[in-house]
């Protein structure tokens, strides 16, 4: 009978039916597995083992008969890791291996059938075996009495030779040959031989133990150990495996790219390994260590491409416009081949999600001839994620910095470290200022993690970071980074990318030609179901709309032509629709940068009979309590120049901002909630189609603020068509798109009497 299993692979160890062992995760994918197998298979694996030292999964090398085995117990720990009791069952044939994922396996299996056996062999074996076993534990003295009990209530001979198996000296190769014999007469035979050969070996080393001891002194310990590994050898004619495995090692180190000081600390490993005791709690941690050492890309390098043009070309390829980043990757190749002594930059995207950020990076790794590696950094606050954990602990590992290396196979990868505006500080350590050492081209040379204990040379790295809002970033860890801004894109932009790279890349996923949609209906798509800087929304509902086509295609066997009806259909009726604009007394609209992009938000202001308090709402940080007192003073201060009665102070004023669980901070409210209260107290409407920003002071003049770019395109989106800026931000209206310039009108103002007197001449 066939059916399904998920998959959990091992290496160093085997279960087989009969035994006990406990595992504990810690990712995700095991957890998984681990939650399947009791919501869907009455907590039931399959357990296979992987040889060899490779850490991927290799399908093709995993074995064709595994063990089913029972999740008896299951505990998660307040470290986050899942701790399981697997208790084996039963063989299984695997008939296929299935990639559920990345990192995830499922199989097909049938059981195996039992081999008969007649009633007087299965006897003959019994007895056999429960001889030969009681004389083995009688001669052997690290055998345990207890086996001769947990098989004398049995005579299932399948069971009894497992149970047995579990308890011999035997390493993890004759496992594997035990696990994969399906048969218990043939399993009987290599319990009896293995008994024997224990027995022998047992004789030969209490004559060796007589011969040696006889010349033993204290100062002699080292010298006996080799005589009777000499002895040993001698006497079986054969290397033991862990000598092999040791000259391997050792092999290893020769044929290793590294320095002579590097090589010389391996070797120091592998001689103690080699002289430690198999019972040793530490034997895993050494070896562990040593293969890590030998795996890693100590001055393996690839090669730069040198033709600057083909890279241009290739990245305009995967990537409308970005020029800045594209041409300040040629600069940096263009001087690398000129000077090695150039110190590698260490760049910093950033702009609102969905831009292209992340796959800029890799096409750039992709665009040079490097290899690529991600990590994200979102969320982390332990310093140890970053440089790694002391070895000596159980379960330490290396830094995520060090194992990317790894990943990577080679020492000048293109390592990208996502989202370092959302890391964080905690007691367990600030991982902020564990990356000023890998993101510093004068100290990353010699970069050392915890794990390693040795310095590596993170100088060859291009690291390219990203990151959604600057001001999140520490002073300084954003002084050692070169920022690059990627703004979000306007409508004409979004036609160009969806045009030339959206639909290919999307109809190609899925198998099709590429679909043709008219520019308007392009423009319909961006301007009433989305609203965002980015492009992930826009890709989804262009995968939405191509898996219909594919779909109708397949049903009806038709040709779709696509029209404004039948988008509608496919994506539903209108999202976002035009808002007719409505002048409101104390409602004016701000320009806001948040970690999404630009945008606007509206600022209410109402008064009513008190006694000259202010209140403030909507999550208001320090500094934009500051704009809002420092607005109120200068109102009441000129309260003659904007016709308010100073009367009306003795009111209570309420000023809010929406959004009550978003966080806002900033001074560039500072204009706008100037604007409101006026608004609020001298019953002056202000048009929503007119935004503001700009810091205000007690004098009223309007300061600098940043993020211009970004708060234009977002009002430019929310159909804005008016917007007061400091008149010190006015160079920065260059790098605003021309699209965007011809549709909205920027007042640049250096006092707030400026925007009143504009304000009063609209409403007269």
């Amino acid at each position: 009978m066939k059916f399904n299993l998920p998959v959990i692979v091992l290496k160093g160890t085997i279960i087989l039916p009969e035994a006990e062992i406990k595992l504990e995760f810690e990712d995700e994918v095991s957890k998984n597995i681990i939650e399947e197998s009791e919501l869907f298979h009455d907590n039931n694996l399959l357990i296979v083992t992987q040889s060899g030292i490779d850490e991927n999964i290799i399908i093709n090398e995993l074995p064709n008969i595994g063990t089913i085995a029972h999740i008896t117990r299951k505990l998660e720990l307040p470290n986050g890791k899942v701790r399981i009791v697997l208790k084996g069952v039963k063989r299984a044939q695997v008939l296929e291996y299935l990639n559920i994922s990345k990192d995830s396996l499922e199989s097909i299996v049938s059981s195996i059938r039992s081999e008969y056996i007649d009633e007087e062999t299965n006897k003959g074996l019994l007895r056999k075996l429960n001889v030969e076993l009681e004389n083995y534990i009688n001669k052997v003295p690290y055998m345990s009495n207890s086996l001769l009990s947990l098989i004398s209530d049995t005579t299932d001979l399948n069971k009894i030779t497992d149970i047995i198996v579990n308890y011999l000296p035997i390493d993890i190769s004759k496992k594997l040959e035990y696990l994969l014999e399906v048969s218990p007469v043939k399993r009987v035979e290599m319990i009896l031989e293995d008994m024997y050969k224990e027995e022998q070996l047992f004789n030969i080393e209490k004559s060796i133990d007589t011969k040696v001891k006889k010349e033993l002194d204290n100062d002699e310990k080292n010298f006996y150990l080799k005589e009777k590994i000499k002895l040993l050898k001698s006497e079986l004619g054969e290397i033991s495996p862990k000598e092999e495995e040791i000259e391997n090692l050792r092999k290893g180190v020769e044929e290793l790219n590294a320095s002579e000081e590097i090589k010389d600390k391996i070797i120091y490993e592998i001689d103690r390994y080699e002289n430690m005791s198999s019972m040793s709690p530490e034997l895993s941690i050494v070896r562990n260590y040593i293969d890590f050492m030998l795996s890693l890309p100590w001055n393996k390098k690839t090669t730069d491409i040198e033709d600057f043009k083909l890279i241009r070309e290739n990245l305009d390829k995967k990537h409308y416009d970005l020029n800045e980043v594209k041409l300040r990757i040629i600069e940096y190749l263009a001087v690398k081949k000129h000077s090695s002594s150039v110190d590698t930059p260490i760049i910093c995207l950033v702009g609102p999600p969905g831009v292209g950020k992340t796959t800029l990076a890799y096409s750039i790794a992709e665009a040079i001839g490097r290899k690529f590696v991600k990590i994200s950094v979102g969320g982390v606050d332990d310093e140890a994620i970053i440089k790694g954990h002391i070895r000596t602990y159980i379960g330490s590992s290396p830094g995520k910095i060090i194992d990317g290396i790894k990943r990577a196979k080679s020492s000048n990868p293109v390592f990208l470290i996502d989202e370092i505006d959302k890391m964080s500080n905690t007691y367990k350590g600030d991982p902020r200022s564990a990356l000023l050492e890998v993101l510093d081209s004068n100290q990353n040379k010699y970069f050392k993690d915890n794990y390693l204990e040795e310095e590596y040379d993170l100088s060859n790295v291009l690291f390219i970071t990203t990151a959604n809002n600057i001001d999140n970033i520490p002073n300084e860890l954003r002084d050692r980074l070169e920022i690059i801004n990627i703004n979000g894109y306007t409508e004409l932009d979004k036609l160009e990318i969806t045009k030339k790279h959206i639909i290919p890349t999307i109809c190609s996923k899925h198998g099709i030609g590429n679909i043709k949609i008219n520019d308007e209906d392009i423009l319909n798509i961006i301007r009433y179901y989305t609203k965002e800087s980015g492009l992930r929304e826009l890709e989804r509902l262009i995968s939405k709309i191509v898996r219909k086509i594919v779909t109708d295609k397949v049903i009806s066997n038709k040709r779709i032509v696509l029209t404004i009806k039948n988008i509608e259909e496919y994506l539903g009726k209108r999202i976002y629709d035009k808002e007719e604009i409505v002048s409101e007394v104390g409602i004016v609209n701000s320009l806001v940068y948040t970690s999404f992009g630009g945008d606007i938000t509206s600022i209410e202001v109402n008064h009513y009979e008190g006694s000259g308090n202010i209140t403030l709402t909507g999550s208001l940080g320090d500094v934009m309590l500051e704009s809002a007192k420092i607005a109120l003073s200068y109102i009441k201060a000129n309260h003659k120049l904007f016709n308010i009665d100073y009367n009306i102070f003795k009111d209570d004023i309420h000023i809010n901002i929406p959004n009550i669980a978003i966080k806002k901070e900033g001074p560039s409210a500072g204009i706008s909630i100037t604007t409101a209260i006026i608004s609020a107290l001298s019953n002056m409407s202000v048009n929503k189609n007119i935004a503001f920003t700009g810091e205000i002071t007690l004098r009223g003049n309007i300061l600098k603020i940043g993020g211009l770019k970004e708060k234009v395109i977002g009002a430019y989106l929310n159909n804005i068509d008016t917007i007061f800026i400091p008149y010190s931000n006015i160079n920065d209206l260059d790098s605003i798109p021309q699209e965007i310039k011809s549709k909205i009108k920027f007042i640049p103002v250096k006092k707030y009497e400026e925007v009143y007197e504009y304000l009063k001449g609209v409403n007269n």
